[in-house]
């Protein structure tokens, strides 16, 4: 003869108690693996943006430095019609600071390889 549930489970106590705890879990589990991460991106940009500023900072201090060093040590190079070349040569240059930066932002990073033991020529 077939038993019935009598006696054998906990009711309906038992599984409200056990959904409430899967839900538990799973609310654990979403905080665990998205706020975690979260935090260390949210540091990750704080630190980049600090270390962008620092540098726009520096090379305009330097580029501005460079400039005045063509004016004024260069003698009468650049006087009258030449007047503009150390405005120029300044530009070239950070123009091309400016390119060597985006080039290597573009580039990024290497993939890494996927399987270690395995070597390339």
């Amino acid at each position: 003869m077939a038993r019935g549930r009598s006696g054998t489970g906990k009711g309906l106590g038992g599984l409200r108690s056990t959904g409430n705890e899967a839900v538990q879990l799973v609310i654990d589990y979403v905080k665990q693996e998205t706020l975690s991460p979260l935090r260390g991106l949210g540091r990750f940009i704080l630190f980049g943006v600090a270390g962008s500023v620092a540098l726009a900072i520096g090379l305009v201090i330097l580029s501005v430095a460079f400039l005045r060093v063509l004016q004024g040590e260069t003698g009468s190079t650049f006087t009258g019609n030449w007047s503009w070349a150390p405005y120029l040569i300044c530009t070239v240059a950070v123009v091309l600071v400016a390119a060597v930066a985006v080039k290597a932002v573009s580039r990024g990073q290497a993939p890494r390889s996927t399987n270690p033991e395995k070597e390339t020529p």
